[in-house]
């Protein structure tokens, strides 16, 4: 066998774990000026899980597949530095607002046209959203079976990939054939560092866009390495109907916002005597905070 063609499903995503007063806009919505972008957590857990099939499996390619505003490549070459082969960014503005169903839809579309695939791997949600959707969504709509929650790759071949199940209250080993996909637990392995070598092969890795405003000598080195380009996919290019994307093609409505901001009102020093120790303890076991 020469290997698995898996197709890695990212997200970049505003860090949520680090949210100050300033992160929420007036009207409720995020103010991603002010927080970083970064590889989706859980999606870097997949990414190393498909990792460990290359490992194992010689001939093995990866590419990274994301959706989203032109910088969105900034995490395909954060995969390609880890060991991925190559990326795709499906980049539209007609794809602006899309919730879940919108966005699986888009992603299964540039699934198929990718077409030659054994399994594809995906977190099992991403920070900014929490609705574990998308994954299954787009196994549905292609046809495939679904392992979710996956903790740990127990062995893949050309018949079928057994894979090991965080649940609630244990584990679970189970197997599908392929093509399959699979949602990765943020209990799996984290996703190993930037390797040396391939950050200086993919350094220059470059979508269309960026090509732009890139120098001349950026240019060149992209034509001349056809492996440095990332490639872009429009609604046109996966074939699309722009009824089932956006707003239009999201039945998700968000009726009502509420910002709320937790301040300290008051603080107390303590000093390490028994007599305020015991009165903290008083004090909450009154107002209920703990007992």
């Amino acid at each position: 066998m020469n290997g698995f063609k898996i197709v890695v499903l990212a997200k970049q995503v505003p860090d949520t774990r680090n949210v100050g007063k300033d992160a929420m806009k007036e009207d409720g919505t995020v103010n991603r000026a002010v927080l970083p972008a970064i590889f989706n957590p859980e999606d870097l857990n997949a990414l190393e899980l498909a990792l460990r099939i290359k490992d194992q499996n010689p001939g093995t390619e990866i590419t990274i597949l994301t959706m989203g505003p032109p910088r969105a490549a900034e995490i395909i070459r954060e995969g390609m530095f880890r060991g991925a082969d190559n990326g795709i960014l499906i980049t539209d503005k007609r794809f602006a607002g899309s919730d879940t169903l919108a966005t699986s839809y888009a992603i299964s579309q540039a699934v198929k046209k990718i077409n030659n695939y054994d399994i594809v791997i995906a977190g099992r949600q991403a920070i900014d959203g929490d609705t574990a959707q998308v994954g299954p969504q787009v196994a549905e709509k292609l046809g495939i079976p679904q392992i979710t929650y996956a903790e740990e790759l127990v062995s893949a071949n050309e018949q079928k990939i057994v894979i090991k199940r965080r649940l609630e209250n244990g584990i679970e080993i189970v197997s599908t054939p392929m093509p399959a996909l699979i949602t990765v637990h943020s209990s799996a392995p984290e996703c190993r560092p930037r390797n040396a070598r391939y950050l200086m092969k993919f350094k220059y890795a470059k979508t269309s866009i960026e090509l732009d405003e890139a120098s001349q000598m950026e240019k060149d080195l992209v034509e001349q390495r056809k492996y440095l380009k990332i490639q872009i996919w429009t609604v046109d290019d996966i074939q699309a109907d722009v009824q089932w994307l956006g707003l239009s093609g999201s039945p998700t409505k968000v009726k009502n916002i509420d910002n709320v901001i937790l301040a300290a009102k008051e603080s107390k020093i303590l000093t390490s005597s028994d007599g305020d120790i015991d009165s903290l303890i008083k004090e909450l076991i009154e107002n209920h905070t703990i007992g």
